[in-house]
């Protein structure tokens, strides 16, 4: 069973301190999202957790610290679906799918049934078998996001990290995707996405993180985060929140008066 711990995680980028102090611990069968304001900190946070920028503090995937592993041990154990990747090869989409069993494969290793199978339930998965002989450069910028889900599941690996996976994607596209995150982690995988929808997040993460100016400012499930006190102070506005029965929802209906714009501006 998958571990990610974070302990005391800092992040600065250049002068600016984007992360301060960040600490949790994550394991397996959830859907965890990180939410927070435009600038907070949360894609640094998801770039921090696979050692992509460089951050005090450790983090630990299984007791190993993931600073310290080989790039293709820590691939097989965390997928990471990035945001705004841009395409520049004319792969068909079947191949660019298969980049994701890169990390299983030897340098000169070839596609093995094994393989095939994982990249089969990965475009099954991520509902683009329709697109498999399609060129991933010509593809819609929703059917480009849905194609690089399937790139990141056909890993396999028992974590999953999606930066903005909701991003360029229609509603129905992005229930879908939350349907289909949800149920990785029902089967055992841990997923952490960053998500700006609240109203997503709080139908369907099982616990939420808030991060607000680099710091965790709440931890807990979505009626624990979401709280109208916690919209006002990190998000400066008045919400309507109503988290019980089958479909949750966090509408904003206004800029708080102490954070809305003065008129004379």
């Amino acid at each position: 069973m998958v571990m990610l711990e974070l302990d005391r995680v800092c992040v600065a980028l250049g002068r600016r301190q984007v992360l301060s102090g960040v600490s949790a611990t994550f394991g397996a069968g959830a859907l965890v999202g990180i939410v927070g304001p435009n600038g907070a900190g949360k894609s640094t946070l998801a770039r921090a957790m696979l050692a992509l920028v460089p951050a005090q503090g450790r983090v630990l995937i299984d007791s190993s610290d993931v600073a310290a592993m080989r790039r293709d041990d820590l691939a097989r154990r965390i997928a990471y679906l990035s945001q705004g990747q841009t395409l520049h090869w004319p792969l068909t989409v079947e191949r660019l799918v298969g980049l994701g069993r890169l990390p299983h494969l030897g340098p000169m290793s070839r596609i093995g049934p094994h393989d095939a199978a994982a990249i089969e339930r990965a475009m099954t998965r991520a509902d683009v078998l329709d697109l498999r002989q399609r060129v991933a450069t010509e593809l819609s910028g929703g059917e480009r996001a849905r194609v690089l889900l399937a790139r990141a599941l056909a890993v396999e690996a028992p974590t999953l990290i999606a930066d903005e996976p909701l991003a360029s994607l229609d509603p129905g596209h992005q229930i879908d995707v939350m349907d289909l995150l949800r149920a990785q982690a029902h089967d055992g995988a841990l997923v952490i996405a960053v998500l700006h929808d609240l109203t997503m997040a709080a139908r369907y993460c099982d616990r939420l993180l808030l991060i607000d100016q680099g710091r965790l400012v709440a931890d807990g499930t979505p009626a624990d985060v979401l709280t109208n006190g916690h919209l006002r102070d990190v998000y400066g506005i008045e919400a309507e929140v109503h988290l019980g029965g089958a479909w949750p929802t966090v509408t904003p209906l206004a800029r708080s008066p102490l954070t809305a714009p003065s008129k004379s501006m």
